[in-house]
């Protein structure tokens, strides 16, 4: 998949365009059934299967007091609609400038920018521009002007209640992680750039690899069983989510650290996606690093027998 800054960088030499448009947060069941039918669209009319999403949240610029914690970095996201069949993925800088423009305006700049567009898919619910000024009626109404058909998509339910983004959130925080994985329709995985940590884990015999998950939703603190994806291969990992209450100095910080099962190599600057199973234990706190250490041993010893 392609990946562009700008609608005139397309540049698709005469080939018409299908577009679906989206912050697409997860990439979930309804998401992927918006996709989806631009990619069928594209097929049908030997088009151009455009998705246009975000950078970052909208409300990071119009509402920074309401900035939802996200289910995917920005790599997970973009990995898991290639994976869907676009060709190419319009990544927007959602900047005060880009916020201030009319739904109208930014239509009529993508047509013009992007030569013929043949369809436009989007949620029913889809709303966009300035002060929400843009909905499926107005698609629709540019669309008998321009020339290209709307799908507005009605939201995809699971366990007759609508599958949403906000519903994963929600079962993310509470533990529920094989309902967030149905509604993703994947397995539930958290994925973050590795960063220094520490080195506590290495002293103790244990070393991992220190998740920047800032921003991100998380299960609830514990220790849980996991798959790490390196280099298109899946390794099993003792994974750690909590404030280590045991080596807490100074104020609590949140930590995402990752014991890989029988591997070395160095992580450090890479992107790791980890699949989260099974929860092994709640994060407590122990009266020496001695118990600690124990702890961790008889956690990883629990993931290899279970693996």
């Amino acid at each position: 998949m392609k990946i562009i800054h700008a609608a005139n960088k397309l540049k698709p030499a005469g080939r018409k365009v299908c577009l679906a448009i989206g912050f697409f947060d997860g990439v979930h069941l309804g998401h992927q059934q918006i996709i989806r039918q631009t990619v069928a669209d594209a097929r049908q009319h030997d088009a151009i299967a455009l998705v246009i999403t975000f950078d970052r949240h909208p409300n990071v610029v119009v509402l920074p007091e309401r900035v939802p914690p996200l289910i995917y970095s920005l790599p997970q996201k973009l990995g898991a609609i290639e994976s869907l069949g676009a060709d190419t993925l319009l990544l927007i800088h959602f900047d005060e400038k880009f916020s201030g423009q009319t739904g109208e305006n930014f239509i009529r700049s993508l047509a013009r920018d992007l030569g013929k567009i043949q369809s436009l898919c989007v949620g029913a619910d889809f709303v966009f521009g300035h002060q929400r000024s843009g909905n499926v009626a107005l698609l629709k109404q540019l669309g008998g002007e321009l020339g290209f058909t709307v799908h507005g998509l009605a939201a995809v339910s699971l366990d007759r209640q609508i599958v949403s983004s906000t519903r994963i959130r929600e079962t993310i925080r509470s533990g529920d992680l094989d309902d967030a994985s149905q509604m993703l329709g994947r397995p539930y995985a958290i994925s973050g750039r590795v960063i220094e940590g520490d080195g506590v884990g290495r002293k103790l015999g244990f070393p991992t690899a220190n998740l920047d998950a800032g921003g991100l939703v998380l299960p609830p603190n514990g220790v849980y069983l996991g798959l790490a994806k390196i280099r298109k291969k899946s390794r099993p990992v003792a994974l750690n989510i909590g404030f280590r209450p045991t080596l807490a100095t100074g104020g609590p910080q949140l930590r995402v650290e990752a014991h890989l099962l029988d591997f070395t190599g160095d992580l450090y600057g890479q992107e790791l996606e980890i699949e989260i199973g099974e929860k092994l234990r709640d994060e407590r706190k122990f009266g020496t690093l001695e118990e600690l250490k124990a702890q961790i041993a008889r956690d990883v010893a629990g993931a290899k027998k279970r693996f």
